[in-house]
């Protein structure tokens, strides 16, 4: 078949193969019909992810290479920020960005050590919280407002202590959290503040009339590159900041915690690999096994990135048909208002919806909307962990009384346990889709 070809040519000829592939064995044009299953979420892609994805193969760089360069800057140009790092996961960003707080480049009076506390809340994720409790810093737990699904802001201050180093929250199902006073209690204490941007890519918040995308008003934020999520490579995740000293420190956490900083596959890219001194190694050993951090590996494959360069290009359209759909499903329960706890923007943002929680109100049956859903298989969710304090991941150290701390009651938080679901919204959805949700919400309130 490629006998008469030069290798671009060849290329070109498997690439419209792949095309017809896609457009022959994948393209979906069913139209929906009451009966089919409604995913929370899925993937969206065309015949350009699976091309990126042949092309990479076929290049073999398979670890992280020119794809993931190129996601990268793409990732720096759209959220407006100077440093981007591609991992594995969103999970893997959260570690990366609580690790790179405790490096020994960062000022020690801000380096955060075993025994500081870290102000976070229980509705959240689990990989929010871990790298904290990992690390032996302490969670400090307080509750969130519905129907926002936020950190209630009144309480930062009291949640403070002389071992407060910073604040680790996530933006809830793509609502940013009331970044304004949240950054400017930060300011005042001279804490870190990492947003944990994972369930929010293209989310906005405007501060002062200045109007920058969630994840670059901290000093660190995350992304999850997961199938569910605004765009996806799979698994795979981003770690950024405007921060030269964190960016620096997150390289290393990442890639086995070594000193040098040089693309993988490049060598001596400073010039000076075997004239530094490093601790008590010998004078002039090779920089590129000099290990600066107790790190790990967490780097992405190239494959993932060239999957990831083809959904870049989608991610404002997917933000704009998360958002349109968002508005139609609310409007489409807005006479329910009565009965349920529809979401709302908080002040200030432009919301990338993950998803649409909803809180019963009294006389309401939770479990039984949820279970009305499900039996029409239409997709639900909790609130992720609901109260985290509450799982069995928390059972030794609620017993001993040690490890974390909670401020006040966790009230709005105990209350997502009992009384919170959300579906989805994600771009695959139709308008046929989101009538058939509401209307199987309806009929089973009103069963």
């Amino acid at each position: 078949m490629f006998e008469q070809m030069n290798e671009s040519q060849a290329k070109e000829k498997i690439f419209a193969m792949v095309k017809e592939y896609y457009e022959t064995y994948q393209k979906e044009e069913k139209r929906f019909a009451p009966g089919d299953s409604i995913r929370y979420a899925g993937r969206i892609y065309d015949e350009r992810e699976l091309i990126n994805g042949v092309d990479s193969v076929l290049e073999f760089w398979l670890t992280a290479g020119r794809y993931t360069l190129e996601l990268e800057k793409a990732l720096k140009e759209y959220l407006e920020v100077k440093h981007v790092a591609l991992v594995n996961s969103g999970s893997s960003a959260n570690l990366i960005a609580f690790m790179a707080l405790t490096s020994h480049l960062v000022e020690e009076s801000r380096r955060v050590r075993p025994g500081d506390e870290i102000i976070t809340v229980a509705a959240a994720f689990p990989t929010t919280v871990a790298p904290i409790i990992q690390y032996g810093a302490v969670p400090v737990f307080v509750d969130i407002k519905i129907p926002t699904y936020n950190v209630d802001v009144s309480l930062l201050e009291s949640a403070l202590s002389d071992k407060t180093k910073a604040v680790f929250l996530a933006h809830t199902l793509g609502n940013p959290f009331g970044l304004k006073i949240v950054k400017e209690f930060c300011d005042k204490h001279n804490l870190w503040l990492i947003e944990d941007n994972c369930d929010a890519l293209g989310a906005e918040y405007t501060i002062d009339g200045i109007t920058k995308k969630t994840g670059t008003i901290g000093d660190i934020g995350t992304s999850s590159f997961y199938p569910a999520h605004h765009m996806t490579m799979g698994e795979g995740g981003a770690v950024y900041t405007d921060n030269p000293i964190l960016y620096r420190a997150m390289l290393s956490f990442r890639d086995w915690g070594r000193d040098c900083h040089c693309l993988g596959g490049h060598d001596n890219m400073c010039g000076h690999r075997y004239d530094g001194q490093y601790g008590e190694l010998p004078k002039g050993y090779d920089h590129k096994y000099v290990y600066s951090h107790f790190g790990y590996n967490l780097k992405v494959t190239d494959i993932q990135a060239a999957i990831g360069c083809a959904q870049m290009k989608k991610l404002p359209g997917f933000v704009k048909r998360r958002q349109e759909n968002f508005a139609y499903l609310k409007k489409a329960l807005s006479d329910l208002s009565d009965k349920l706890y529809l979401p709302e923007v908080t002040e200030g943002a432009s919301a990338s919806w993950f998803g649409f929680p909803i809180t019963v109100k009294e006389g309401v049956d939770r479990d039984a909307i949820v279970q009305a859903l499900e039996k029409d298989k239409i997709q639900t969710r909790m609130l992720f962990s609901g109260n985290l304090i509450k799982h069995p991941c928390f059972d030794s150290l609620r017993t001993s009384g040690k490890g974390y701390r909670v401020v006040g009651k966790l009230t709005d938080t105990d209350r997502t346990l009992s009384e919170t679901f959300w579906v989805g919204v994600y771009p695959g959805m139709t308008t046929e889709m989101l009538d058939h949700m509401a209307k199987v919400i309806r009929e089973a309130i009103a069963s």
